[in-house]
């Protein structure tokens, strides 16, 4: 039997024997299907949705054929699925179209004026759904619940149902485009309130890929430009947060990025610390003059190692090597369930593949004790679960291949593919 030992943010040890691996995936998704919505939605805007939907065209084909029960249905996510990968807790971002949605949920820009009150109910319906999604199987599920950033007082307000109501993944935080002109930049003083609230209520606060980037209109590159950028708009909310000093002022805020890689964060870090340091010391950068006191009093390093996440989804090499100058302890291994990108069906091999090569306790870190502490995970709870289905030391420890754990170990300073498997 192995002990695990996982040290708690707060220095506390919560200690079990197993000889398998907790997985806990730290990105995966799930949502309601229209006529489950519907009985969440209040009921002043039912007929008003039966409207919509009478409208709505799915362009999405994973959401169309049999691939959609796995967003909902318990038989196929768990039993034939999540379970078979070894995979025994979830943090539960949003997948589907929620009511009055123009698109896929992490696709839409914020709500205009005239949509945000429909679309606050839509993300109150699935709110309300997910809650009890989660429900259904407390220990592996904490949901992440959605705001927006119209109004403040109604974002503290969804913040405070979401807290109240057991949604242990916090908040999926709006990622604003730059040609979003009718929602504040994150950056903007309007947010003092709410970022007050969330460190109150120890909420926290989820910034995922996919999101953030412009309108591209319609035209046959599209897709490709969004593809091609992404990485660059789900960047920005840290970067906006960072040199806007929210984190200095707010230091128990914790922000997660998910499934955006880690191996780039040291980098740009390293980039924002030069730039400070350097308006700090000379007030200028060229010809560019700066006010003083523009800058936070933080380096950017100093900022992330305070506030900082990363659920890592499908990790590649250069993310494992990245582990340390990201931060070990605040690094979590996520699959992207049930995304055809994600590691499923691959999931054991892909793990072995990455980890086999690696200390276990950093093993026990990566795989669930970080998600533990961060998303409040009962990993007691988690236990016999993973006893029956998450991989033994023996079989993560022994790469797909049949190379020896060593070999892979000597290869993590090698700057080698960030593929998923």
């Amino acid at each position: 039997m192995v002990e695990l030992a996982v040290e708690c943010s707060t220095g506390k040890a919560e200690r079990m024997s197993s000889s398998h691996y907790v997985i806990i995936s730290a990105d995966t998704h799930a949502g309601g299907s229209h006529a489950a919505y519907r009985e969440y939605l209040d009921a002043e805007f039912r007929d008003e949705f039966d409207a919509w939907r009478g409208e709505y065209k799915n362009p999405y084909k994973d959401l169309g054929d049999q691939r959609r029960l796995r967003n909902w249905d318990n038989e196929m996510r768990n039993n034939a699925q999540l379970n078979e990968e070894g995979v025994v807790g979830e943090v539960v971002f949003p997948n589907t179209v929620p009511p009055f949605f123009p698109s896929f949920v992490l696709f839409a820009q914020p709500p205009t004026a005239e949509q945000y009150c429909q679309r606050r109910a839509g993300i109150h319906a699935h709110n309300r759904w997910l809650k009890e999604f989660c429900e259904e199987h407390p220990e592996r599920r904490a949901g992440v619940g959605q705001i927006f950033l119209n109004d403040v007082d109604d974002a503290i307000e969804d913040l405070t149902w979401i807290k109240e109501n057991g949604l242990r993944g916090g908040i999926l935080l709006p990622n604003i485009a730059p040609d979003v002109k009718w929602v504040k930049p994150l950056y903007d003083p309007y947010y003092e309130p709410l970022w007050d609230a969330i460190e109150d209520l120890e909420v926290p606060v989820n910034c995922h890929s996919g999101t953030g980037n412009p309108d591209y209109g319609k035209y046959p590159i599209s897709m490709l430009l969004y593809i091609n950028e992404v990485g660059f708009y789900t960047e920005r909310p840290l970067v906006h947060l960072i040199l806007g000093a929210v984190f200095e002022r707010h230091p128990k805020i914790n922000f997660v990025l998910t499934e955006i890689g880690a191996s780039w964060i040291p980098p740009l870090l390293k980039k924002l610390d030069g730039m400070i340091k350097t308006i700090s010391s000379t007030g200028e950068t060229g010809e560019i003059k700066y006010d003083k006191g523009i800058l936070p009093t933080m380096l950017a390093s100093d900022q992330w190692a305070q506030c900082g996440w990363v659920g890592v989804s499908g990790p590649g090499e250069a993310d494992i090597e990245a582990r340390y100058d990201v931060g070990i302890d605040h690094f979590m291994w996520g699959s992207d369930y049930p995304h055809d990108e994600g590691t499923h069906p691959h999931t054991k091999d892909h793990l072995r593949r990455r980890f086999a090569g690696l200390d276990h306790d950093e093993c026990v870190q990566m795989l669930a004790g970080n998600a533990a502490n961060l998303y409040d995970f009962d990993l007691d709870a988690l236990a016999p679960l993973a006893e029956q289905y998450g991989p033994s030391h023996e079989e993560l420890h022994t790469p797909p291949d049949g190379e020896d754990p060593r070999t892979l170990r000597s290869m993590m300073s090698d700057d080698m593919s960030a593929e998923a498997l």
